[in-house]
């Protein structure tokens, strides 16, 4: 029996989940998962119900896709997302705890606004913008958030831009955001990317 992936495809955290999984070439069996309808499996063994949630075949389990991916990388990393300077993966470690704690909430924000009336869309997307402007500046300098390559960095932010690109695409491709702008497009583009979202075959 091998691993399996609770997953949602849509879902930045489980792209991030996805993404390294595949890289890897870990063998781990997914499960898409209905939100409206969770498997009872997957809250059997990971009551907080949110994905990515990996189950082990001895029954231990992720629930973390920060985990599930450095767990993944940590067997085969044959694109070295993972630095071996610990300064380096310091940094990157700074950067995704910036997008999960401080942007992530803002992108909510921004994607449900109509659940918020107190603001408007405008306003929580400028909320969210200093992390772009952010991000968009250091992808002027060579095209990467932290090094001439890809890192852990790069792979597991990339989902969530891509999630507040898509919320007004037409506000996000005329933005002055145009090195972001290069970067999620070459990242959405790829064969990668495009594999892992692909919908399972009935």
């Amino acid at each position: 029996m091998k691993s399996l992936l609770f997953t949602f495809r849509r879902c930045p955290f489980a792209i991030r989940a996805r993404l390294a999984i595949k890289v890897s070439g870990v063998e781990v069996g997914q499960q898409e998962v209905s939100l409206r309808a969770k498997p009872k499996e997957m809250l059997e063994c990971s009551p907080k119900g949110t994905v990515p949630v990996l189950k082990f075949a001895d029954g231990s389990v992720l629930e973390q896709s920060l985990d599930i991916m450095q767990w993944a990388l940590s067997i085969h990393d044959p694109e070295h997302w993972l630095d071996p300077d610990q300064a380096v993966m310091a940094e990157v470690m700074s950067l995704i705890k910036q997008n999960d704690e401080s942007f992530k909430p803002a992108l909510d924000l921004y994607k449900y606004a109509v659940r918020f009336p107190e603001h408007s869309e405008a306003y929580y997307r400028e909320q969210a913008e200093p992390f772009l402007a952010g991000l968009d500046a250091r992808l002027s300098k060579n095209g990467y958030l932290l090094s001439g390559r890809y890192t852990l960095a790069d792979m597991a932010i990339f989902p969530f831009v891509r999630q507040f690109s898509n919320v007004n695409p037409d506000w996000f491709y005329a933005s002055r955001y145009h090195h972001l702008i290069a970067w999620l497009d070459r990242l959405t583009g790829s064969e990668l990317f495009q594999n892992i979202m692909q919908k399972e075959a009935d």
